[in-house]
Order: structure tokens, then C-alpha cells, then sequence
């Protein structure tokens, strides 16, 4: 790479040419299944395929719960048998009942333990799935979609509901087999005494309505609560990154107010969730104590006329207790299944959405590329319906350095975005070498041409991991010589660390200039055949701009190079100027044809302000 950046050669493009992701190998294989795609599916049912992919262990979890709970189940029964046929009937001996009982209750222990080591074993791996998929979703989505979606709510769902829907999508399974302990108990309590064990179960259809009533109570609360923990995520995220501008204004009270504000709308819906649970949490948790004393009141009476033994009373007693965790454990259930679908449809809507920029069916590889770069009478215009291009119509030869120029909102900014295809075209064309940039593939077409934004993006990295962001195994010397070519390379050997040195989050540890040659740095270790410097020098000062400028003059004479900028020294790297008005070309020539001729052009110039558009 070192010596493609010195003598022009073409082996830095070979290389990236040979694999689109410029150079990234990824070993992450990936969630392991998708959710299900039909939007008219049960919010579980689009789940089911990731839990489905985990299926051995989730099963395993399932059937040795299952076998705990029935071995759990026999302990009221074998104790009835011991103290009716050892204490009342003195026919059996009471050292092997203990025995036996005790044989059952480990067995019972030691597979309930296996049980919820396999089921926490799932319910990680399915989080996991969960999260990846929906990062591994963001990363396809277009543009335009983080044009209009808060950084903050996509961090809640990605964390918080995950968590919601991950714990019911594990646990419920788990819970509904151990609720089904009240089936089995049931069926001991009938073994026992018929009409008695119907009486103790009057009490069923009255926590079945209360249930169903919990159920509906609670889901408005339980989005409400979700949206409103996401809005205090964005409120953090907006003041973590905006500290600068915070304590630039002096906003710090007002941003803590807004904060607070954000916080108690989320103190009270979590008061009104607390207030709904505590209304009907005690109806399904002490219904259950009617069902006991019923069975005192009836059983009792049946002890003294001698129709039931004291064993089997005792055993209903314990039968019923062992049903009053069931019945609890349903009213978590109702309240973490509301909790999961509220987060399960604000992740679904995330995962719903399809990207504008998708590769048409039959996208090629774009190989070979010499660089010239047509637009054919584009349109353009925002989401917002603001029309940035309206016949916007030039040709860049192969190897051309051109610099666009216009007003603020003129949309030079934008003729970047479509030439790498962040944005597609509302009419016309943007071809490279004459192929529609639609018709190519995305990382190939992305590979082949670099951009330097104005605002560049540092990740909280080494500066040497930074500069080969785009070829993370590029060896230390290709690093240094495209941190030479931007001129970076002698103020980051005075560093502490040198290369080694992390820099802070965004970079902020580093000044603008800094990491502006970092990212001039970074794009030129990937040696694209075309490079879009937008407006990437505009905080660095003249004196380092001129050593740059030195060193990129050779460089961009070997690839096509659009400079997006309003300093007169970057302006004068480019052999033309195109001048951009009102969304269109209005004139094109060399800069100083454009100020001996078109009065415009030295209007713009003479601006002192620019802005992104």
C-alpha cells in the first residue's frame, strides 16, 4: 500500500477490488435463524424461529422441568401412603417411606437445577440472536431512515425491549409447564377425594376472568412505559454527544430539566403499572387461600365423620400450597407477556423496515474502474420533500480533479451522497465508467470511491486502528505513509503512544484539524480510484493545509477526485470548478475563467459561512 500511495500503483485497488468489503473478512456466523417475516403472525409466532433454533437445549430445559415438577408432585402422595399406612394402620415402616421420599425429592432437586441451567443457557443465546439481528438489520437500513429515527429509541429497543421479549420468549414456556403442576395435583386430589378436590378448584373460572382482565389493563401501560424509557435513552445520548454545545450555552440546567421532566413521565407510568399490579396481583395470588380454607372447612368435617384420613387432608393441604406457586407465577406471566408484546412491536417495527437502497436483482461488480463519473440531468430531493437537484447535468473525465462550488443548500454536498449511492436519484442518472450506480453492487461501488466528510467519525480506537478502519491487517508502514500524505503523521509520533494512542469517543481528544487528517488518512489507505473530499479540510489551518494539499497534489493525479470546498486553496486543486446554483450546473471552467466571467462565482467565494446540505 505504501507504494501505491507513493508511485500510483494500481495494487492497493487490486486488493480491494478482490474483496468488495475492502478487505474485511468476518468470522461472525450470524444469529441463528430470522423472525418471521408475516407481519399477520402473533408477535410470539414471529419469535418462535430464533427460540426454535435453540431447540435441543430448549427442550431439554422444558421435559427436565417437567419430570422435576412430577417428581415434586409425588411427595404429597407417598407422604398420604406413609402416615396412613405407618401411623394409622401400623402395617408398614415408616424409615422406608422417609427414604423413599427423600430418593424422589433429590432427584426432583437435581433436575430442576439441570433444568434452569439450560433454560438461562437458551435464554442468553436467544438475546444474543435477538441483538445481533436487529444491529445486523441498522446496518443494512438506508440513509434515510436514520434521517428521521432517534439515536436514542433505536438503543432502547436494541437493550431494554430485547430484554422484555428474551425473558418472556424463555421463561413463559418455562412457567406454563411448571403451572402445569396444578394439573398433576389435581389429579392426585381426585386420586385422593373426588368431591373434595372440586370444591378446592371452584375458585379456577374466577382467576381465569381475572386474568384475562389483567391481561388488557396492562398492555397500554406497558408501551407506554417502554416509549418513554426510550425517550430518556435519546435525552442521554443527545447530551452525551452534545456535551460541547450544552456547556457552549450554558444549557446545563435546562438539558437536567428536560431530563427530569422525561424522567417522572417515566416515574409515572411505572406508578401506574405498579398500581394496576397491586389491584390485581393479590386477586390471582389469594384466591388460592379460598380454595384451602374450603378444603379445611370440608375436609375437616369429613376427618371427623370419617370419610377422609388425616394423611389425606394433609397431603390436599400441601397439594394447594403447591398451587399457590402456579398461580402466582400467572400473574407474572400475564404482566411480562404485556411487557414483551409492547417491546416485541417496537422492535418488529425496526425489523419491518426495508431499506430504499437495496441492489437490483443482477448487480455486478464494479471492476476496472478508470473514473469517470457522468451525471445525467439527476433530480433529487429529501424525505422532507425538499428538492435539493432539479437538472443537475456534468461529466468528469477519468483522473479529472474537479471542485464543486456553490451556495449554502446549493446541494453540493449531496452530488457525494449519490455518487456513492447513500441516496438514490428521483430522476436521471449517476453512472461511473457508464454503468447506473444502481447497477452495481453496493460494497464494490463503495470500495471503489472514497469519501472524506467534513465531520469525520473517529471510533474510540487506536489512531493506527482508525487509519485502517477500511483495511484493519494493512501493515504499520502502509498506516504511516497515508498518515504521511495527509500530513498527520508528525503530530501523531508526539503523541504518548504514538499510533497506539486511543483517542476519545468521536475523537474529541484529538482538535477538528486532527481528525480531519485521520480521516484523509483512513480513505487514502484504501486508495479508491475516485475520492470525494467534501468540504474535509475546513478545520484545519491554512499553513497544514498547504502541506496536505503538497502532498495530495501527486495523489490526485492518479484517480478522479471530486473537492467539495469554499477556501480558494482547495479550490485551486482542481484543474475545473463547477458552479452549482438553484440545483443545477450554471457554469464550469477553470478558476479564474469563472471570476473573470461569471460574477456568482465570486459572490460564493467571498462567503465567509458553509453548511451541510
Amino acid at each position: 500500500m505504501a507504494a501505491s500511495l507513493d508511485t500510483g500503483s494500481t495494487d492497493g485497488q487490486e486488493q480491494v477490488l478482490a474483496n468488495p468489503l475492502g478487505g474485511i473478512r468476518s468470522n461472525y456466523p450470524g444469529p441463528h435463524a430470522e423472525i418471521s417475516r408475516d407481519r399477520n403472525l402473533a408477535w410470539w409466532r414471529r419469535i418462535l424461529p430464533i427460540i426454535a433454533s435453540h431447540r435441543l437445549t430448549f427442550v431439554t430445559s422444558i421435559v427436565l422441568s417437567f419430570v422435576s415438577l412430577v417428581f415434586q408432585t409425588l411427595v404429597p402422595n407417598m407422604l398420604n401412603g406413609a402416615i396412613d399406612n405407618a401411623l394409622i394402620r401400623h402395617s408398614g415402616a415408616l424409615n422406608s417411606d422417609v427414604v423413599h421420599i427423600l430418593i424422589v425429592g433429590v432427584i426432583a432437586g437435581v433436575t430442576g437445577i439441570i433444568s434452569r441451567q439450560y433454560v438461562y443457557y437458551t435464554a442468553y443465546n436467544v438475546e444474543a440472536d435477538l441483538r445481533s439481528l436487529i444491529y445486523e438489520h441498522l446496518t443494512w437500513l438506508s440513509f434515510s431512515f436514520y434521517d428521521r429515527v432517534q439515536s436514542g429509541q433505536l438503543i432502547s429497543r436494541a437493550n431494554s425491549d430485547i430484554r422484555s421479549v428474551q425473558m418472556y420468549s424463555t421463561f413463559a414456556p418455562l412457567i406454563i409447564v411448571q403451572c402445569s403442576i396444578g394439573v398433576l395435583a389435581f389429579g392426585f386430589m381426585l386420586h385422593i377425594n373426588a368431591p373434595l378436590a372440586c370444591i378446592a378448584m371452584t375458585i379456577m373460572p374466577i382467576l381465569y376472568f381475572v386474568g384475562i382482565r389483567m391481561r388488557r389493563v396492562l398492555f397500554p401501560i406497558s408501551w407506554i412505559t417502554q416509549a418513554r424509557l426510550a425517550d430518556v435513552a435519546t435525552i442521554v445520548d443527545e447530551n452525551i454527544n452534545g456535551v460541547r454545545v450544552v456547556k457552549s450555552f450554558a444549557q446545563e440546567e435546562a438539558e437536567v430539566n428536560r431530563l427530569a421532566d422525561a424522567a417522572e413521565r417515566v416515574a409515572w407510568a411505572y406508578i401506574k403499572d405498579a398500581q394496576i399490579r397491586g389491584l390485581w396481583s393479590p386477586w390471582v395470588q389469594n384466591l388460592p387461600q379460598v380454595g384451602l380454607a374450603l378444603v379445611l372447612f370440608f375436609g375437616g368435617w369429613m376427618v371427623l365423620d370419617g370419610h377422609l384420613g388425616i394423611g389425606a387432608i394433609l397431603s390436599f393441604n400441601i397439594y394447594l400450597l403447591m398451587l399457590q406457586a402456579p398461580f402466582m407465577m400467572l400473574g407474572q406471566l400475564v404482566m411480562m407477556g404485556q411487557r414483551a408484546k409492547a417491546s416485541a412491536e417496537r422492535i418488529f417495527e425496526v425489523l419491518d423496515e426495508s431499506p430504499d437502497i437495496v441492489e437490483r436483482p443482477g448487480a455486478f461488480d464494479l471492476v476496472d474502474v478508470k473514473g469517470a463519473i457522468d451525471f445525467n440531468h439527476v433530480r433529487f430531493e429529501y424525505a422532507n420533500g425538499a428538492e435539493i437537484l432539479t437538472d443537475f447535468d456534468a461529466h468528469i473525465e477519468p483522473g479529472e480533479t474537479v471542485a464543486i462550488v456553490g451556495r449554502t443548500g446549493s446541494g453540493k454536498s449531496t452530488v457525494a451522497r449519490l455518487v456513492t449511492r447513500f441516496y438514490d436519484v428521483a430522476g436521471g442518472s449517476v453512472c461511473i465508467d457508464g454503468n447506473d450506480v444502481r447497477d452495481v453492487t453496493l460494497p464494490s461501488l463503495r470500495a471503489n470511491v472514497g469519501v472524506v466528510l467534513d465531520e469525520p467519525f473517529l471510533f474510540s480506537i487506536s489512531i493506527r486502528d482508525n487509519i485502517a478502519y477500511g483495511q484493519p491487517d494493512a501493515p504499520i508502514n502502509d498506516v504511516e505513509a497515508a498518515a504521511k500524505a495527509a500530513n498527520a503523521h508528525e503530530f501523531i509520533v508526539r503523541l504518548p503512544q504514538g499510533y497506539d494512542t486511543v483517542v476519545g469517543e468521536r475523537g474529541y481528544t484529538l482538535s477538528g484539524g486532527q481528525r480531519q487528517r485521520i480521516a484523509i488518512a483512513r480513505t487514502l489507505l484504501v486508495n479508491p480510484p475516485i475520492l470525494i473530499l467534501d468540504d474535509a479540510t475546513s478545520a484545519i489551518d491554512v499553513h497544514v493545509e498547504a502541506g496536505i494539499y503538497e502532498a495530495l497534489g501527486q495523489l490526485l493525479r492518479q484517480r478522479t477526485t471530486i473537492v467539495i470546498a469554499h477556501r480558494i486553496s482547495t479550490i485551486a486543486l482542481a484543474s475545473r470548478v463547477i458552479l452549482l446554483d438553484g440545483g443545477r450546473v450554471v457554469a464550469s471552467g477553470t478558476h479564474e475563467h469563472l471570476l473573470a466571467t461569471t460574477p456568482l462565482y465570486a459572490e460564493v467565494l467571498a462567503q465567509t459561512t458553509s453548511g451541510d446540505e
